[in-house]
């Protein structure tokens, strides 16, 4: 059983905070940002590992339907 969840912005929200920074909107070579809410360090593939791993998350404790 999965769950699809949108992915987009999980590279740009910040895992942590929630917060979709400016200083993350930089082009894909970027690889490492700092939140400029909560200060935290990012690294951009992991960071994005984490949000859709939460959104993955909360759509299963809220059910799947067609199941």
């Amino acid at each position: 059983m999965f769950a699809e969840v949108n992915e987009a912005f999980s590279t740009q929200t910040c895992s942590c905070c929630g917060v979709i920074s400016a200083s993350s909107r930089a082009g894909l070579g970027i690889r490492q940002w700092t939140c400029c809410s909560c200060g935290s360090v990012h690294d951009r593939d992991t960071n994005a590992a984490r949000n859709i791993a939460r959104l993955g998350l909360q759509a299963l404790a809220g059910g799947i339907s067609g199941v």
